[in-house]
């Protein structure tokens, strides 16, 4: 099967190194000095280091070209370029089913982005979320790795599973489209907590009771808007959300940190050289929320700390200084 990968940042790099092993694979940049740089070394020494192409991935810089004989598409853009993309593709012509890595919540709309595809997409074109549990480094290397991938047709679902199965990666079929895309977005969220939490020397105990916490929150909301409880619990839930929380691989982690060591959030994310989805991911939780009438604590104290300037003290003060209440999802 051709699949072309939109989106060469270091997880759409990933994903094309390992489904190149057994496919042809088009990775699309829009970036013409990152595409000739890439076509030189044949490796993204800007996004994922120390990996080499398999001699089925090719590279594009022209979206139409890459889209052209594509089988299935695999969207692995920020989630601000994403209905941009999805956009191009419809205008382009290209029919092949799209399966997103992107994970986050549409700014300024508070749109999920399976809401996102609904919109941008023709009426009967197949599309969903792939999600889990799952560091770029670490499936380019051909560590051990699980995955999720959803859509609303679950035929369509258990085949794009199955071609992106294999090899390390193991890949599971679900039908909560609403489910997958939440528990992703909503996890780098929590993670910035945790990071907070850890940088502050808060202890085990502390970070053991946020991630616990946290996933309640991203369940409420996922229920709230039609997901399954279930599937809060599987490697889309609270599968990335452990992992997001405790690995020192994560960027919205690495947030955290150096947040609770004082640092402004500009200069944090200008060293980051990646995207860490959750800073733009808690205001856009947020306002979903209200309009769904639950509650989020953790989200909120991690919103105030990002755009209100509170500091993470206060904020982890504020969650302990909360009302007693019993144990309720």
């Amino acid at each position: 099967m051709r699949i072309t990968v939109l989106g060469a940042g270091a997880f759409g790099t990933a994903l094309a190194i390992h489904v190149a092993r057994r496919h042809p694979v088009t990775l699309w940049t829009r970036n013409p000095q990152h595409l000739a740089v890439m076509r030189e070394a044949r490796s993204n020494h800007l996004y994922l280091p120390g990996f080499s192409f398999p001699g089925k991935l090719q590279l594009e810089g022209s979206l139409r070209t890459a889209l052209q004989s594509a089988e299935l598409v695999l969207c692995v853009v920020p989630t601000a370029g994403f209905r941009h993309v999805l956009r191009e593709l419809r205008e382009s012509g290209c029919r092949a089913p799209v399966v997103w890595a992107c994970k986050g919540l549409e700014a300024f709309s508070a749109k999920m982005l399976y809401e996102v595809a609904a919109e941008e997409l023709p009426a009967g074109h197949a599309f969903g979320p792939l999600s889990g549990p799952s560091f770029a480094q670490e499936l380019a290397a051909g560590l051990p790795t699980a995955l999720t991938l959803a859509s609303s047709d679950g035929v369509f679902a258990q085949q794009a599973a199955a071609v992106l199965h294999g090899g390390c990666l193991r890949v599971y079929s679900s039908t909560d489209v609403i489910g997958v895309t939440v528990g992703g977005a909503l996890k780098n969220v929590i993670a910035i907590a945790a990071g907070i939490c850890d940088g502050m020397g808060f202890g085990n105990n502390a970070r053991a009771a946020l991630i616990t916490r946290g996933l309640a929150e991203i369940t409420r909301f996922g229920v709230a808007l039609g997901a399954r409880a279930e599937t809060m619990m599987g490697l889309a839930g609270a599968g990335d959300l452990i992992l997001t929380c405790t690995g020192d691989l994560s960027r919205n982690r690495q947030v955290g940190l150096h947040l609770a060591r004082g640092e402004s959030l500009d200069a944090i994310l200008g060293g980051l050289g990646h995207v860490a989805e959750g800073v733009h991911t808690a205001r856009e939780v947020l306002n979903r929320a209200h309009t769904l009438g639950i509650e989020m604590p953790i989200t909120q104290q991690v919103h105030r700390v990002l755009s209100e300037g509170m500091p993470p003290r206060v904020a982890v003060e504020n969650l302990l200084n909360r009302e007693q209440k019993a144990e309720i999802y």
